[in-house]
């Protein structure tokens, strides 16, 4: 497929030299005490105090994959043992902060899948209003003290006919038997509250990890590189008067060879019947399929992030990178979630009707993962075909 020349590989762009990836990071790490300040301020407060901390959160982790992924893309021209050092501590500040998101969020997409299936309105344990509990009929979501969670209300789905909720993206509703919608229903409340004891307790577990996170030895010496780095960049003696195109256009160079290895043609159909088959494998591994599409919305980042050191951050995105970037993220979290479903199937001594009505969900967010998929393949395909 012929492809548009973007702006790092355009020949006709201008010059951009290695003072401007030393303003980005400079910016980047203003952009990471200032979040950290705010988040130290708002940390312990309550009410809208606690959306604060929710969105310093946010830009900590932000601004550490930013600056992580610069490090990355532009190595050559950093020290290499400072960089070398630098990078997994950023990776590790911003998976840590994102693990509670992560949890709750993926117990919320499952909980409403849930009542999207079986039209059930509540689970029990969620009409008590106790801290943390979700509410699936109403969508209404309280979180423990904030680190990277807060409080927000969030309006649910009507709740759709299983006879069609499994109906492949952009294509006819896919009608079932009948007895199965008494079936799930009946077990559709037990394997919500199996869900929400076992995300909880996850999404607890990540809470205590990132306020330890925050107040270690560790996650101090990262912020104090990040202090140094704000006022002085450690570039190479060589970086000075280096273009960044080259290094730019081989992190979009790596996204176009990864998209050209992953399955478009496949991918171009709404509904890929073998990749659901092998997505309810009994194997407990992460599905061997997803691999790739993983290692791209990595590489769609890199590529976002290396166009925002080459124009600036205020420069607005490139709409289809973004809608190809959406996308990802909805097949990582469709992928998770079904991981999730899974694991909870697993659970010993659950009744069948539970069980059943878990692998229904299982089976619903693997075909979230192919939507997804083919939303990609739009996404991409809508590329302008370059003049020759």
């Amino acid at each position: 497929m012929a492809q548009q020349h973007l702006e790092p590989t355009d020949p006709t762009a201008p010059a951009v030299t290695a003072d401007a990836l030393a303003g980005y990071l400079r910016a980047q790490a203003t952009e990471f005490l200032r979040a950290l300040r705010l988040h130290r301020e708002t940390g312990a407060a309550a009410g809208s105090g606690a959306e604060e901390s929710v969105d310093a959160a946010r830009a900590l982790r932000r601004s550490a994959r930013r600056i992580s992924a610069s490090l990355h893309t532009f190595r050559p021209l950093l020290e290499a043992d400072w960089s070398e050092d630098m990078r997994p501590e950023l990776a590790w500040v911003s998976g840590t902060l994102g693990l509670e998101h992560a949890y709750e969020s993926r117990l919320q997409r499952l909980l409403l899948a849930l009542h999207r299936l079986s039209g059930v309105t509540v689970f029990p344990g969620q009409a008590t209003g106790r801290r943390g509990a979700t509410a699936a009929g109403a969508g209404a979501t309280g979180r423990p003290a904030p680190v990277a969670a807060g409080s927000r209300t969030t309006t649910a789905a009507a709740p759709a006919p299983l006879q069609t909720a499994l109906a492949p993206a952009g294509g006819p509703a896919q009608p079932l038997p009948a007895p199965e919608r008494g079936s799930l229903t009946v077990g559709a409340a037990k394997a919500g509250a199996l869900l929400e004891r076992q995300l909880t307790l996850a999404r607890t577990r990540a809470h205590s990890t990132a306020l330890q996170a925050l107040g270690s030895s560790r996650f101090h010496a990262v912020a104090d590189k990040v202090a140094v780095l704000a006022s002085e960049v450690p570039l190479t003696p060589a970086a000075a008067g280096t273009h960044l195109h080259p290094l730019a256009a081989a992190a979009e160079e790596r996204l176009t060879n990864a998209v050209a290895a992953l399955p478009l043609v496949t991918a171009g159909h709404p509904y890929n019947a073998e990749a659901l088959v092998h997505g309810l494998s009994p194997d407990p591994s992460p599905h061997p399929q997803d691999g790739p599409w993983h290692q791209v919305r990595l590489l769609l980042r890199l590529h976002r992030y290396a166009r925002e050191v080459l124009h600036g951050a205020d420069r607005p995105a490139d709409v289809r990178l973004l809608t190809a970037g959406q996308a990802l993220n909805r097949h990582r979290d469709a992928s998770e979630a079904a991981a999730a479903a899974a694991q909870a199937a697993r659970t010993p001594r659950i009744a069948p009707a539970t069980a059943y009505a878990l692998g229904v969900l299982h089976a619903d967010q693997r075909h979230e993962v192919e939507a997804a998929r083919f939303a990609f393949q739009q996404a991409w395909q809508k590329e302008t075909v370059g003049a020759p």
